[in-house]
């Protein structure tokens, strides 16, 4: 009987031929599954299995491709994942060395958002009861936002036709892109911290979930719910939500939108004061009836008792009553009067009017009409013009320092 030649392989030799084949065949392929068995120890890495109701297959998605991903794995999830067939040749063994995940069915993005937003809800950020009301007239707002575009540009627009004398502080950020979010949590804590901001506005224009995903960030969420003062959150358009719109104080649906919010017309302002008065007037008046139909009362006992001693009691102690009642009335009189005038003395005191009577004057540089606040911004020779409490003129400039 003739015998064929064979070949015998070695553990080693076999297991070598099979790697080369996987690891050829398979190097760059998308595998569907469910992930189970996940974990997660101190190297950074996940291990996970990738299963169907048929198979399955031990994956690892090693630290450094860890860092790329939008949301955390979890057991159940139905995932897409893109990598290579690796062999551990020691064990005989084969897995999925992953590079990318994705969700099935949902983007990566709306999943860190979702996920993000759950553990936030559950930690308190978004309650209610924390959210602070604004300021009925700020004096100092601070804005978080691009310095340039179309969103501060407005916004500017509606503050100073709204109330003209309000400051406004800038904070420049990147508003999307690589350490926007960093930039974004930074300037909020600055601005809360300084102690002379009374409100903030963190504004950015609309875009896609990738262009505003700055404010899905965690990093932003906590320093809006750590800030000392309210924060308007005006990010995208009406029909964008972001993780800061739910842990701010106050959700505009655009940045104008903020604007108007945080700001109320003089004209508002001096409807709210006449309703103070008119209310402080009714109180009054109430009060006055309430104690004069107590008097009344206080009147008609007097009248009942016939002994001449009694009438006279009871008569000097009615006039006692009635002098402590006037001197109540009349000092509460007085401290609401008192606090009308303290109002209305602020409110013509942020009239830039008042600022001119004092002997100020506004200077504007010609022929651009801007507002000159430095001796830098004219030129010798500029022509400028000087608005004074009445009247007005135009100058050219001879010297500056």
């Amino acid at each position: 009987m003739e015998v064929w030649p064979v070949r015998v392989f070695t553990v080693s030799e076999l297991t070598s031929r099979i790697r080369d084949l996987l690891e050829g065949e398979f190097y760059e392929i998308w595998v569907e599954g469910e992930i189970s068995n996940l974990r997660s120890p101190r190297t950074g890495h996940l291990y996970f299995t990738l299963k169907d109701d048929r198979s399955q297959i031990r994956a690892v998605l090693f630290k450094l491709q860890r860092r790329y991903l939008k949301f955390d794995l979890e057991d159940g999830q139905q995932v897409i994942c893109w990598g290579r067939v690796g062999v551990y040749e020691k064990r005989g063994e084969y897995q999925l060395i992953v590079d990318y995940v994705e969700p099935k069915g949902i983007g990566a993005l709306q999943v860190a958002f979702e996920q993000l937003k759950e553990r936030l809800a559950s930690e308190g950020l978004f309650d209610e009861e924390r959210k602070r009301p604004l300021p009925l007239l700020p004096r100092r707002i601070g804005i978080v936002t691009s310095p340039t575009g179309a969103v501060i540009r407005d916004m500017l627009q509606i503050l100073r036709r709204r109330f003209e004398n309000v400051e406004v502080l800038l904070y420049p950020v990147k508003v999307q892109g690589e350490g926007a979010a960093e930039e974004i949590a930074e300037g909020v804590t600055y601005l809360s911290e300084r102690g002379d901001v009374d409100v903030i506005i963190v504004a950015r224009g609309g875009g896609s979930l990738e262009d505003l995903w700055a404010f899905n960030e965690e990093v932003v969420a906590r320093s809006i719910y750590r800030s000392r003062v309210p924060v308007i959150s005006a990010v995208g358009h009406e029909t964008d939500y972001t993780i800061a719109d739910f842990v701010a104080d106050l959700r505009a649906p655009t940045p104008s939108a903020a604007a108007e919010l945080v700001v109320r017309r003089k004209e508002e302002l001096r409807e709210r004061l006449s309703a103070s008065v008119r209310r402080m007037e009714v109180a009054i008046k109430g009060t006055f009836e309430v104690k004069g139909e107590r008097l009344k009362g206080l009147e008609g006992k007097v009248m009942a008792y016939n002994p001449v001693v009694r009438i006279s009691s009871l008569y000097d102690e009615m006039k006692k009553k009635l002098k402590r009642l006037e001197a109540c009335i009349e000092k509460t009189l007085e401290a609401k009067s008192s606090r009308l005038r303290e109002q209305m003395g602020k409110l013509d005191a942020l009239s830039p009017m008042a600022v001119l009577a004092r002997g100020y004057s506004i200077t504007w540089r010609l022929p651009e009409r801007r507002i000159v606040r430095e001796g830098k911004e004219v030129e010798v020779g500029d022509l400028v013009e000087v608005t004074l409490a009445k009247g007005g003129m135009r100058c050219g400039v001879k010297e500056r320092w």
